[in-house]
This record gives C-alpha cells, structure tokens and sequence, in this order.
C-alpha cells in the first residue's frame, strides 16, 4: 500500500478523425489500484483491482487502441445518451408536439441514435483529490438542439471518482434549454474473472429487484410490471447467470430491465456479483429507478469486440425505464429548463 496516492496521470491516446486530441486519465488509489478513463464517448476504459491473492487485472472490457471507439461498438465503457435503451418507434410527444428520432434499431431507437454520446468528444477538467471522494474526472458535453432529432440544447457532465474503499463513483447530471427525455448510464462490460479470462456465465448474481418489465419481441416495455418470482429473472437469491440462461432462447440471454427495490432517488443497494475462482466481487449501488442486465448475448468474438464473444461479460446498467417517454405510469424522464438531472451509481469492489 502506498503512503499517499499517485498522482492522475494523463497521457495521450490518439486523436478522433477530425484530429482532435484524446487523452485518457488514470486515476490511482492508495492501494496502488487504478481507474483509467478518456474523454471520446467520456468512457470508461481499464479498471485494474485484485482477486484473492492481490493480483490485479483489468475486469472491464476495452479496445487497445482509439481507432476502434472511433467506430460503431458495442458500447464499451461508453457514457451513454440522450436516451439510453430503446424507445418505441423512435418518437415521443413533449406537450402535445410529436418529436421523431433516430431510427437505429429496426423501427426503433436505441441509445440515443448511432451519433449518440459514446461517439462525442466530451470537455475535460481534473477534479482536486479528496480524502473521502478520491481522484476524479468530470467530462462535460454540450449536445445541441435537435441532436438525432433530440428537442432543447442540453450540457451534460459525467464524472467519475475513485477512492481508497475500491469504489468508482460514476454521477451523471443534466440540464436542458427546452423540455426534452434523457436517459443516461454507463456500458461497461465487467468480467470479474480478469479480461480474457473466458465466459462470464459462471459468476454468482444477487440482484435486488423484485419486478422487471415485461418486453414484446423487440425487447420494447409493454408497460406491464411483473414479479421475478418463479421466473428465469429471479436473483433475489445468489444464482449463476448460467443457471437459467438456456430458458431464454429468443435473446439468447439476458437483456431485461429490473425494477430496482426501495425508493428511487435514494443510494441503495441493486447488485452484487461474485466470480468464484478469483474472488473479486462487484457491489453496485444507486439512485436510478432500474437496471439493465445484459449478458453481452451478442458480441461476435473479432475485431469489432476486441474479440471477445458472448456471454464473455455482463452489464448492469442503471438507468430509467425504457420506452419511458412513451408509458406514462413509468417513472418520468421528461427533463425541464427549470430542472436538474443527476444520478449516481457506485461500483465497490471487494474479495471472498
């Protein structure tokens, strides 16, 4: 263990195709455990902590280089935005006017259009340390008015923070210039087991959420709320992702919302996994209404994905409901120039 903490390090990493500069930021706690983050897609990129025996690997799935994030990708560690997930249709009506978006997804839209936040270069300033918050970034971007056909100019921060509890902080906030939806989380692919290690069927889930949204075929919320209990989504109890994957043939895994317990708005507990053969465990908390488990059914195992293939990690990406702007029984995503956006989400990392 150090005796203070290393300094953030910032070191380049290429540049987008318009020649701009992109760096990527590592921050280091006092265990010498690090947190690498960059400014393009403001993403999160290697996150390095120790198993049983204190080996460190990254347990977060990444490119090596920026040219692949400068391309369609699933994703990795990507803040995520305007609307992360789907909306039926791809347009909603804000008071009374009907909006229509990027069509990206059949019919529909999902994650906020193919230009959506992953694919931005956003604003950098390093935050000052802090005893108890760590080392942190704050990326700040501006998306303007009718952005993948999005209404209202709104500025957008994502910041991240590491500290000596093994604990990346990652806070969203949000303010608009018209009334507009926004939805946004963080697509991380974790594998616990260190990246490379193989599938990540293995690892013991317990997620706190009783209810999870019923879907059509397109993976779209009907709008009806059902119970976990007696189905292949239940992980009230701690069970393998494999143990039940088989029953969902048509996704190939999953790729559903859970309705986290308790209040939204408040920190409160929504995950925890645990991967058996190293013993690193990932506690998530947090203050958004719902999370998404996908079991990354569909990466295709070469370059495009770094060459892992599916079911090679899992997401847990907290978020508001899919389709939201379009149930109104759905907590609201609607956002209002008098309002402020903000959720945060904590990922703590521990070993059995």
């Amino acid at each position: 263990m150090s005796e203070k903490n290393t300094p953030a390090k910032t070191q380049s990493f290429g540049t987008t195709t318009d020649g701009l500069p992109v760096e990527k930021i590592t921050l280091t706690n006092r265990h010498g455990n690090r947190v690498t983050v960059m400014n393009w897609g403001a993403s999160l990129l290697e996150v390095e902590v120790p198993d049983r025996d204190g080996n460190l690997a990254n347990v977060n799935l990444v490119f090596d280089s920026i040219d692949r994030y400068l391309k369609p990708h699933p994703g990795f560690g990507s803040s995520i935005g305007r609307f992360c997930n789907r909306i039926a249709h791809a347009k909603f009506e804000v008071d009374g006017v009907e909006y229509n978006v990027t069509k990206n997804h059949g019919e529909h839209c999902l994650h906020g259009g193919d230009n959506n936040f992953s694919h931005k270069l956003w604003g950098t300033e390093l935050l000052a340390d802090d005893a108890e918050k760590g080392q942190g970034v704050r990326y700040t971007l501006v998306s303007p008015d009718g952005d993948e056909g999005f209404p209202g100019e709104i500025t957008v921060t994502t910041e991240y923070r590491w500290n000596d509890a093994n604990e990346l902080v990652i806070e969203y906030g949000a303010t608009t210039s018209a009334p507009t939806h926004v939805n946004l989380t963080n697509h991380a692919y974790w594998n616990l087991g260190g990246v490379g290690s193989g599938p990540a069927l293995n690892h013991v889930a317990v997620i706190h959420a009783s209810e999870i949204l019923d879907v059509d075929e397109d993976l779209i919320p009907t709008g009806k709320i059902g119970s976990v209990k007696d189905t292949p989504f239940d992980f009230l109890t701690a069970e393998t992702f494999a143990k039940r994957i088989g029953q969902l043939p048509d996704t190939k895994g999953y790729d559903h919302c859970y309705v986290v317990d308790g209040p939204a708005g408040t920190l409160r507990k929504a995950a925890r996994v645990a991967d058996p053969s190293t013993g690193r465990v990932l506690e998530i908390e947090s203050t958004q209404p719902a999370m998404q488990l996908y079991t990354a059914n569909h990466l295709s195992g070469d370059e495009h994905t770094a060459g892992h293939a599916g079911h090679d990690a899992f997401c847990l990406e907290t978020q508001h409901h899919p389709n939201a702007p379009n149930r109104p029984g759905f907590p609201s995503t609607l956002l209002r120039p008098s309002e402020a956006f903000r959720e945060t989400t904590v990922h703590r990392f521990l070993v059995d």
